[in-house]
């Protein structure tokens, strides 16, 4: 029953922002189970070990990964995601950006450029962007593509949404997000 439910919720949420059930980019389709995983990362500059895991404990993930720390797309997208984080947060919602390139730069990155409002992670080699099937070469590089995920307390993915162009993705984040909210209320 409670599987059902959680069917029901993703079909719900995937007519609702007139999504299709299988992506037509390569990115892991809405109704997929999420790969946990760990990374290193920065919030405000300060290093921690972000595990999915344990943010699917407290509620919805926001993850987004993006090419290169600094590059303009990025830079354009973490300052949107930094002023969402808030709206995100109200609904029990955990912002992560990850990214596999420029990963020595995470740190500074999370800072200056997420306005130490979420946590961004380094994804050396692109592993994880792999295993959610979003990664694309660049100047013989693979680097993560820029795709969102909202991932349900289960796991399982509400959003999966690619394009190079960062603008429509906290739309598309939130949308989500506030669908999930309302289908599961609860003290935030």
């Amino acid at each position: 029953m409670k599987r059902m439910k959680s069917l029901v919720c993703t079909l719900t949420i995937t007519a609702a922002l007139g999504l299709s059930a299988f992506n037509a980019g390569a990115a892991l389709p809405v109704g997929a189970k999420a790969p946990n995983f760990e990374l290193q990362g920065a919030l405000a500059g300060k290093p921690l070990t972000f595990s999915l895991d344990k943010a699917l404990q407290k509620g919805p993930v926001v993850l987004y990964f993006f090419p290169a720390a600094f590059s303009k797309g990025c830079t354009i997208e973490a300052h949107d995601f930094a002023e969402a984080t808030d709206s995100f947060t109200k609904m029990g919602a955990t912002v992560i950006g990850v990214t596999a390139g420029n990963t020595d730069q995470v740190s500074d990155f999370s800072k200056l450029e997420c306005r130490d409002k979420f946590t961004v992670a380094a994804d050396p080699g692109a592993k994880v962007a792999a295993q959610y099937q979003t990664t694309m070469q660049m100047k013989g590089k693979t680097l993560s593509d820029r795709t969102s995920y909202v991932i349900a307390p289960d796991g399982n993915i509400l959003l999966s949404y690619t394009d190079r162009n960062p603008d429509t993705h906290i739309e598309k984040a939130l949308a989500a997000v506030k669908q999930y909210d309302a289908s599961h209320p609860q003290t935030h």
